[in-house]
């Protein structure tokens, strides 16, 4: 028997472990489907005794008590997580739609995250379809939440109608977003446009993340040469699955017409000398502004040919800029002790 390895050996070593991944994750996500369908049931008979007779908050203790006792290696059997399991009966109360919709596809924290942030059923369902399609981790799901993530997608006032195909128009009206969240930056309001491009390329991550899904980086301060002249786009990403370049420029003031003309001209020099038309979508531009009025961007979107987006950016609070430095402390210790010392004096 020989022991020489096939040529085709790593062809087929790579189809059998895609085989091995693909099943491991289809028996995760069928064991993770039925927790919640147990988790619901435990809810459901919790809600069909109380409304037969009234469980206080102690009754439901000791069945909480009794079942970690009874299952001593199964976590989730807290007063907390009862009443979380109760909730989830009362919020999707059709147990087949734990199998037929998102909620069914994500993990126990996440829909308990939904329940606590959410009132309405339709946002519930919108942002679970987000974050089983997306991936998304809690922590996301939770940012996205708060910075409303509902109302930013696809809302930035651009020209696309008019600039592109309609079909693609519709495409790329999907990549913008209205305003940017940017609280992640951990930056003053009042830094400088180099110092805000620098911190989105320290936390890129969070940079793609906030884009949204398909973005890749490919650079900062391109430089494109146009005859003799230079000239440096602040950031620029490619779209993998549009199939397109993405330019986006920064502005720390509030949007003026002139700010238009300087991203159409990148986005004409980059969809020209990058883009290749057999493969690529046109080239399209965001411009990030401090502030802006709708009205005027409308009008400077409809002079300019390239298709270009005009989106605000929110920096947000940074908790821990929030907080006082070390010298700010020393100062304000300083000051109690000697208002102390003065009513000791009194």
């Amino acid at each position: 028997m020989s022991d020489l390895v096939p040529d085709d050996y790593a062809e087929v070593l790579a189809d059998l472990k895609n085989q091995v991944h693909a099943a491991r994750y289809r028996v995760q996500r069928a064991a993770n489907t039925e927790l919640l369908r147990l988790w619901w049931r435990v809810g459901r008979t919790i809600l069909d005794r109380q409304q037969r007779a009234p469980w206080g908050s102690g009754v439901l203790r000791r069945l909480a008590d009794d079942l970690r006792a009874e299952f001593p290696a199964m976590k989730g059997f807290s007063l907390a997580n009862l009443k979380s399991m109760r909730r989830f009966a009362e919020t999707w109360p059709d147990e087949d739609a734990i199998g037929q919709q998102a909620v069914g596809q994500l993990p126990w924290g996440h829909v308990v995250t939904l329940m606590e942030r959410l009132d309405d059923q339709e946002l519930r369902n919108w942002y679970a379809g987000k974050a089983a399609f997306h991936g998304w981790s809690r922590a996301i799901l939770t940012h996205q939440i708060r910075t409303r993530l509902h109302e930013r997608e696809a809302a930035a006032v651009t020209n696309f109608r008019g600039a592109l195909e309609r079909s693609d128009s519709e495409l790329a009206q999907q990549l913008t977003k209205d305003p940017y969240a940017l609280d992640f930056l951990a930056i003053d309001s009042d830094a400088s446009e180099r110092a805000l491009e620098d911190r989105l390329v320290e936390r890129i991550i969070e940079t793609l993340r906030e884009l949204g899904p398909g973005f890749s980086f490919v650079g900062r301060q391109v430089q494109l040469t146009v005859g003799e002249s230079e000239f440096f786009v602040d950031l620029l990403f490619f779209h993998v699955e549009q199939l397109r370049y993405v330019v986006i420029e920064l502005k720390t003031t509030p949007f003026t017409p002139a700010d238009t003309g300087q991203l159409s001209f990148y986005v004409k020099v980059v969809d020209e000398q990058l883009r290749i038309p057999s493969k690529h979508e046109p080239t399209v531009g965001i411009l990030l502004v401090a502030d802006k009025d709708d009205a005027v961007v409308r009008y400077a979107l409809a002079s300019t040919a390239q298709p270009v987006a005009v989106s605000r950016y929110e920096l947000g609070e940074d908790e821990q800029k929030a907080l006082p430095d070390e010298a700010t402390i020393a100062r304000a210790f300083a000051d109690e002790l000697a208002r102390g010392a003065g009513d000791v004096g009194e």
